[in-house]
């Protein structure tokens, strides 16, 4: 209960040399002018990047679509980040194993392609690459079948 109302509470400072009624309420109207300046500029800025279907249908500039069978996600995020491409990503989970379709801008649409290729090779040379543990697993294998070391300790004594 106590953090949510250190969340909601706002500190005003205001300097007179009289408090009154009126210098309080010339500052809390001076707040919210602020508050509803602030809020307009964020209403008026585009999103870019990652954002939702409704975001970006909602900037009437043409949505084109591409479905995306990979659940690696991740790295075609970076790759778009990368080339300034503004999509939404949908899940479909009614087919198995999940399809995952790719939204973006019609204009967009020669960097999502660069993008797109980027991410398939990343892909594709991700999947040429020897897995690690089987590595690991060979070589562990190769060291069990070395003769161990014996050491034997015998100490002498003089009599």
């Amino acid at each position: 209960m106590q953090e949510e109302v250190t969340n909601r509470s706002i500190n005003f400072a205001i300097s007179t040399s009289k408090l009154t009624g009126r210098v309080v309420m010339k500052g809390i109207r001076t707040y919210l002018n602020h508050r509803a300046k602030v809020k307009a500029r964020k209403a008026s800025e585009i999103p870019h990047g990652k954002q939702t279907v409704q975001e970006l249908i909602g900037q009437n500039q043409g949505v084109t679509s591409i479905p995306i069978a990979d659940t690696e996600l991740k790295g075609f995020e970076c790759v778009a980040k990368k080339y300034g491409v503004d999509f939404a990503i949908r899940k479909d989970a009614s087919v198995e194993p999940p399809r995952y379709t790719v939204f973006f801008k019609a204009r967009d649409e020669a960097a999502l392609t660069a993008a797109y290729k980027e991410y398939s090779a990343q892909a594709f040379s991700n999947k040429e690459r020897p897995s690690v543990r089987k590595m690991l697993d060979k070589l562990v294998s190769l060291t069990a079948a070395t003769p161990k070391k014996t050491r034997e300790k015998h100490q002498e004594r003089d009599r």
